[in-house]
């Protein structure tokens, strides 16, 4: 092994990312920096409820928490949130320069007491994470406040306790020299609005992904038009996923195991509503849940098909119409919430990363493995997790670990 400390540069701070940085400063010989673009480590995964009823059933969502904690706790872990590459070159090492966008909010001075957001009066400029291990926890929107318009309110500057936030700070530079790079920039998620289920268009119509913030945050399902507890649920699966006319032919691998556990806390907690499943195929991926399909299956209604329009009512109800295979007719049913389990895609970012480092784009638009570091553009790049392709939680941490091993051994350290 190799005695000189090394460096890394991990891309994503998500759960890959920082699955990888974990790994990678185990060793004890090698420093990482993560570069995340938005604001909040954890990307989508953080978001997540915990599924559990009288048992754990395997989400995963616990373990991001852990390791976000893990991650920003570790001396050897630098982040670098707001920030994107400028400009990479190859030598010896990587030399690259790095634009981190002001924060406005000090992360060594904020407590995360929410004064900021409280007297904030301009709704949305004034974003909370999802994790307490979010230091600062909260950030300033500049597309959203008004400071940044016309300067006509500083409300959250001048009534901060700490003097935590300075409206007029700038952006800064930061050259690191590195000795490998992991892509871990993740997936993004699929925007239903040009389907005909009204999402957009129609308070009740919301995302999985939606739905996994309101209950994390208030642990029971709510209708997002009047806060009342919906007293039936449909999910509907694929949107956006084995889609022939999106050219979306891959299937997400996890939205039927997150809607089926999402569907099974909520009959828990709210017995009384009733709950709705329509599907083209169940994929039971993962250790364990298969047996917790078979279980829950007399708790919730499955229809195996896909509606194909949602229309309001006049009692603020939503109205699908699907195909019954069973009876060769068109049947129509209302509910108070509908669900649509929308697709993993290739990130936005993908086409930048190939071309930066020239890596091969699959025709899916995720960026083919590059796991051993001697493809692309020069040795040392490596690519980890749902940029590849989906994965679920597990999958991804187990992923982005055999990846960072890969990285290590490349580094002669392993």
């Amino acid at each position: 092994m190799s005695g000189s400390k090394k460096k890394v540069l991990v891309m994503g701070g998500g759960i890959a990312g920082l699955s990888s940085a974990l790994e990678l400063s185990k060793t004890g010989y090698i420093d990482v920096e993560i570069l995340e673009k938005s604001s909040f480590l954890g990307g989508h995964a953080i978001q997540f409820a915990c599924k559990a009823t009288d048992r754990c059933v395997s989400c995963g969502a616990c373990m991001v928490e852990e390791k976000l904690k893990q991650a920003v706790e570790n001396p050897n872990i630098h982040i670098y949130s707001r920030s994107r590459i400028q400009k990479i070159t190859k030598s010896e090492k990587f030399s690259i320069d790095i634009i981190i966008k002001p924060a406005y909010i000090d992360s060594k001075m904020c407590t995360g007491c929410g004064v900021c957001l409280d007297t904030c009066p301009f709704e949305g400029s004034v974003i909370r994470g999802f994790s307490k291990n979010n230091m600062p926890l909260y950030t300033i929107c500049e597309d959203s406040c008004l400071y940044f318009k016309d300067k006509s309110c500083a409300k959250c500057q001048k009534l901060c306790p700490e003097g935590a936030i300075n409206l007029d700070s700038l952006e800064s530079c930061h050259t690191s020299e590195v000795d490998a790079i992991i892509a871990a920039t993740g997936f993004q998620p699929y925007n239903p609005v040009s389907k005909p289920y009204g999402y957009g268009l129609f308070d009740n119509v919301v995302t999985n992904l939606e739905l996994e913030r309101t209950l994390r945050k208030n642990s029971t399902a709510a209708r997002p038009s009047d806060g009342k507890a919906p007293r039936d649920i449909a999910f509907i699966q694929c949107v956006g996923s084995r889609d022939v006319g999106l050219n979306h032919l891959w299937c997400s691998k996890v939205c039927c195991a997150s809607a089926l556990r999402m569907a099974n806390l909520i009959k828990m907690r709210q017995p009384d509503t009733e709950i709705t499943f329509f599907y083209i195929d169940v994929q039971t991926f993962g250790k364990n849940f298969q047996a917790f399909y078979d279980e829950i299956q007399k708790n919730i209604r499955q229809i195996r098909a896909i509606p194909g329009d949602i229309y309001p009512t006049r009692d603020g109800r939503l109205q699908l119409t699907y195909f019954d295979g069973a009876k060769s007719q068109s049947v129509d049913e209302t509910f108070d919430l509908v669900v649509l389990s929308i697709g993993l895609i290739p990130g936005q970012d993908n086409p930048d990363l190939a071309g930066l480092f020239n890596l091969e784009i699959l025709e899916t638009g995720f960026l083919a493995p590059v796991e051993n570091g001697t493809s692309g553009i020069c040795d040392g790049i490596f690519t980890a997790g749902t940029v590849e392709g989906p994965m679920s939680i597990p999958e991804t941490i187990a992923h982005a670990t055999d990846v960072s091993w890969k990285a290590i051994k490349y580094l002669n350290l392993g």
